[in-house]
């Protein structure tokens, strides 16, 4: 079935645009906002709305399908294209990604996929929010155009057996780090909270409050959780653990302080996203094998995970190669076309790094959906609930897409009457 449209309309993300940098430099809170001139290139303002574009991509048959371009709350920052800006690139996928994919078979995933993540435009590659939101797009379409599950299409793509169980979903908790844990706590949520640790007056001025937050999850857990929880605890500290103690990551006073994580979050599991941030790829990835190597010496049982300086495939691969995380984060926009995450997930198989397929809050309820299907379709350790920051809506939006796409392909999958009827005549 031919691809006949593309269209583009811009619309509102799930979330903001912040400038970190302005932030980190400062940035006093103006009530929701931040005072203050951004520093940023793009930025108007420190806080800004999320912005999409919701791509419809019309078939043949008259069907149309979407996808929505999204970009991460801190864009701009680290490496990272500029700030994606709507209405600036919305006559880009109406114009040129238009003409390249027009005319072509929907039911070409791949080929699709890959012809859209190497297009350039005036000497420049698509920006990874064009690319995201486009290959959303034509997921959907693959899937129309063969009557199937966008799950069984990427797997096709990646020559991957999908998952028969939801694949366990990440909630995060922004800065309400007590009462919508409680929520999750209730739901049964395998793995929580975030909690969003990135200030000295969070974590402790030696890592005490963190301590007291952590007994206060097991307690909490244990008292409102159903019958038999049993929730993995990953709480993201921005850096600060660098921050508090400092190099070398290996020596003992860094050590004990994770043992005594250990030992606060048991007999659950506990791991420990962006324990420092120093500045780059490399020394991250030097910083964490560093800390990984007294962890393991000491026979500390807390995974890291890697968020700081891992945006894109490549430094998806060289964390993954160095042994620097025991879970790495696929930032899901970050990487462009959305096939790119599910390779990136798969480049961890047969390694000692799990694949966290993450993103950011600031997408949509139509990526969050999208990334249900890699997810599944790559069996990954853990999914981030999303969009937006209050927890429960991104949680229903990615829990439920998984479970209705399984039961989708068990009905599917379960033999007709006519096939009953002539098994049963062969018998």
């Amino acid at each position: 079935m031919e691809i006949t449209g593309i269209y583009a309309t811009p619309g509102y993300s799930g979330f903001f645009f912040d400038d970190q940098r302005a932030i980190k430099q400062g940035a006093e809170h103006d009530g929701f906002t931040y005072e203050g001139e951004p520093v940023t290139d793009g930025f108007d303002e420190i806080r800004q709305a999320g912005e999409t574009i919701i791509v419809d991509i019309e078939l043949a048959d008259g069907t149309v399908v979407r996808g929505d371009c999204a970009a991460v709350q801190y864009s701009g920052a680290g490496g990272r294209d500029p700030l994606f800006k709507a209405e600036e690139y919305a006559p880009v996928i109406e114009g040129p990604v238009a003409d390249e994919l027009e005319g072509r078979d929907a039911a070409e995933f791949l080929s699709n996929a890959e012809l859209l993540e190497e297009m350039q435009v005036d000497g420049d590659r698509l920006h990874t929010a064009i690319r995201y939101g486009v290959s959303q797009a034509l997921l959907a379409a693959a899937a129309e155009a063969e009557k199937t599950t966008q799950t069984d299409v990427m797997a096709d793509a990646l020559g991957t057996e999908p998952a028969t169980e939801p694949v366990p979903v990440f909630g995060q908790s922004g800065d309400d780090r007590y009462n919508n844990t409680e929520k999750m706590f209730v739901k049964g949520v395998p793995v929580l909270p975030h909690a969003l640790i990135n200030s000295v007056e969070k974590i402790g001025e030696n890592g005490e409050v963190l301590l007291e937050y952590v007994e206060w999850l097991v307690e909490r857990s244990q008292e409102l959780g159903p019958e038999g929880y049993e929730p993995r605890f990953h709480i993201d500290v921005y850096g600060m653990i660098g921050e508090i103690f400092g190099a070398p990551y290996d020596r003992d006073e860094v050590v004990d302080y994770f043992a005594a994580l250990e030992e606060a979050a048991a007999p659950y599991p506990i791991q420990i996203e962006g324990p420092m941030d120093v500045g780059d790829r490399a020394d991250q990835i030097d910083a964490m094998v560093e800390l990984r190597e007294g962890l393991e010496d000491a026979d500390v049982s807390v995974d890291i995970v890697a968020d700081e300086w891992c945006n894109t495939f490549e430094d998806v691969q060289a964390f993954v190669d160095a042994g620097a995380a025991d879970l790495v984060q696929v930032k899901t926009p970050d990487l462009g076309g959305i096939h790119r995450s599910g390779q990136a997930v798969r480049y961890c198989e047969g390694t000692e790094t799990r694949a966290y397929l993450g993103g950011t809050c600031n997408e949509t309820e139509t990526s969050a959906r999208a990334c249900a299907h890699v997810a599944l379709a790559t069996n990954a350790a853990q999914v981030l609930a999303k969009p937006g920051m209050g927890f429960d809506e991104g949680y229903m939006i990615v829990e439920n897409e998984m479970r209705r796409t399984i039961a989708r392909r068990k009905r599917e999958q379960l033999p007709t009457d006519a096939e009953t009827d002539e098994v049963t005549a062969d018998d």
